[in-house]
């Protein structure tokens, strides 16, 4: 089966069965949609929650969890995924360096992990599992056959959700 990487502030779609790749997940974190029925899905790997933070005046990024969300979910529909069964997996938004991070209003990971399971939530996408937060990085792999997300990390090894 085809691996296909998704890098930091990217997202793929795919409609043919792959293992969808992202390393490295400190603070960002890894969004995994799927239709348990078409088999189409998406991963994106998010670095920050909200695109009001950019001050590009170019098109808002999928490194933004808001951007991302909504492309995924556009391109999967029109690639026939069918909205109302999609699902979503998570894993990262950890506090890499807890004692840089007095402040827990400063901590990414947790900003990270709040907005996208508020996007999820507005959505209507049922989240069915997540690995997040914590102290580790994590480098997850996603089956778009059978909806399972492998979470690799040196701190814990390796676990299936």
């Amino acid at each position: 089966m085809d691996v296909i990487s998704v890098g930091i502030g990217e997202y793929i779609v795919a409609k043919n069965a792959c293992l969808l790749e992202s390393i490295s997940l400190g603070s960002c974190v890894g969004i995994a949609l799927h239709d348990p029925v078409t088999k189409v899905s998406g991963l994106a790997h998010i670095m920050l929650p909200d695109s009001a933070l950019s001050r590009s005046s170019q098109a808002p990024s999928p490194k933004f969890a808001d951007v991302a969300v909504a492309k995924m979910l556009e391109e999967m529909t029109r690639l026939g995924a069918v909205r109302a069964k999609i699902t979503a997996k998570i894993a990262g938004g950890a506090c890499m360096f807890q004692s840089a991070v007095p402040d827990p209003s400063m901590n990414i990971g947790d900003r990270n992990i709040e907005a996208v399971k508020k996007l999820l939530e507005n959505a209507k996408i049922f989240l069915v599992a997540e690995d997040t937060g914590k102290n580790y990085g994590r480098t997850i792999v996603f089956d778009t056959t059978s909806g399972k997300l492998t979470i690799k990390s040196a701190k814990i090894g390796t676990k299936e959700i």
